[in-house]
């Protein structure tokens, strides 16, 4: 039996086939309720006329969820021999206009499923599901490019709101001290309101220094 996932925020829609001209049996359950998976999967093989025991093949999409699903999937009692695809390796044209619903998603995942099955390795790339220690390893590399990435968002965020005033100065040491006596382009002073934005996002990029300061240290360690 083949199963299908198109895994939302709020809802999981299941998508099940034995064969290509199959209808496809849809069910929907509340995200990440594996006990109402464990449930579906055990009707469809009633429904398909399966032994408990028949083997089942799946696919979700690499996304939100990472890859706890799949390592859920494989150690159950009966294993389910899963594969998570790279989105953006799926052979559809995703910019084509047409309409978006759970019915096309999952059938169309259940097709590619079915192909790939079949032998046809090019309508989409497999993604390499990494162990729980390896995966927990990069998490010190992800969040220093994540911290950089914060920095230069809040940076940018300063400069354009000096920007809006005609103001030009330096992101350094004092600056919260200059706001008190800058003025703006046309010759104002900064209003309140102003001041106290700015001071707000110079206290948040502080706090994003002293994180990038400290999670290389630990990465290091």
């Amino acid at each position: 039996m083949m199963l299908a996932f198109e895994l939302g925020s709020t809802k999981w829609v299941l998508g099940f086939t034995t064969a290509p001209a199959q209808r496809p049996r849809l069910r929907r359950i509340a995200a990440g309720d594996l006990t109402a998976l464990e449930k579906e999967i055990q009707l469809a093989k009633v429904r398909f006329g399966l032994p408990r025991e028949a083997p089942v093949r799946s696919c979700y999409e690499a996304g939100r969820d990472g890859f706890w699903l799949h390592r859920w999937l494989i150690t159950r009692d009966v294993p389910v021999e899963n594969v998570v695809v790279d989105s953006s390796s799926i052979e559809v044209n995703r910019r084509a206009r047409r309409a978006k619903t759970d019915r096309l998603d999952v059938g169309k995942l259940l097709a590619l499923l079915l192909r790939w099955l079949g032998g046809e390795r090019k309508v989409w790339s497999v993604v390499h599901v990494p162990s729980p220690e390896a995966e927990a390893q990069r998490q010190l590399t992800r969040e220093i490019a994540t911290v950089r990435e914060d920095r230069k968002r809040v940076r940018n965020r300063l400069q354009s709101l000096l920007a809006t005033q005609g103001i030009r100065l330096q992101l350094r040491t004092g600056f919260v001290a200059c706001l008190a006596a800058v003025q703006t382009g046309d010759g104002r002073a900064l209003p309140e309101a102003f001041r106290v934005r700015l001071e707000h996002e110079w206290t948040h990029l502080d706090a994003i220094e002293a994180r990038l300061a400290a999670v290389p240290a630990t990465r290091d360690e």
